[in-house]
């Protein structure tokens, strides 16, 4: 189906059948279809085709019979979770683009959690914390959500330097730009969710505690 710049398919894979969606591009019922790189959404609700998919995958590009992408990028305008890919999704598409925090975050008084550590230590310590669960303190700069069925939120703490200074997780919980959040969960290393989105350090499963 084309709509709104679009063109979605319905994959079977052989065990089960799968919708996909990228920009518009040219295919037809039987052709053999690869969908690389892929962002999954649940309960995403279609404006243009007055539908809601339960399950849809968003991808950078979907190869039709073996040949070139039908979309060589995402489309224009999609959010960056982090330093990943660009690229876009169609109208209705559950708020991903999240807020980024004031410019000038202000971090005094923001205490390590207790038996914790800082932003800049888990950075630091990631070999070694791989698996582990932590704890730590920080300002939430950005939050997305409804990713792949996960929030995803941004934290700082003040500590660290660029590449170190802002750790991303991944979480049920909610929270939003500019709150304080105590965060537990276990240290994920370099994790790729495809669509370019790859992460050296993040915080997964979390839970999420608004102070």
């Amino acid at each position: 189906m084309d709509a709104g710049g679009y063109t979605y398919v319905l994959v079977d894979t052989g065990t089960n059948k799968l919708w996909a969606a990228a920009t518009k591009f040219q295919v037809k019922k039987g052709d053999l279809v690869a969908v690389p790189d892929s962002m999954q959404m649940t309960d995403f609700q279609s404006k243009s085709l007055n539908r809601t998919f339960p399950v849809i995958y968003f991808a950078g590009n979907i190869t039709v019979n073996g040949g070139k992408p039908g979309a060589e990028k995402l489309p224009p305008g999609h959010p960056a979770i982090s330093d990943g890919a660009a690229g876009g999704l169609p109208a209705g598409h559950p708020s991903t683009a999240g807020k980024t925090a004031p410019a000038k975050m202000d971090f005094t008084g923001l205490k390590p959690a207790k038996d914790g550590k800082t932003v800049a230590e888990i950075f630091a310590a990631s070999a070694k914390l791989a698996g582990k669960s932590v704890k730590v303190r920080g300002k939430v700069v950005k939050y997305n959500a409804n990713i792949m069925g996960k929030n995803w939120l941004h934290i700082q703490d003040g500590t660290g330097s660029a590449g170190s200074n802002d750790l991303l997780v991944t979480t049920k919980g909610e929270a939003k730009p500019g709150d304080t959040v105590l965060i537990e969960g276990t240290v994920g290393t370099d994790k790729d969710f495809g669509a370019g989105y790859k992460y050296k350090v993040l915080i997964e499963d979390a839970k999420v505690t608004v102070e």
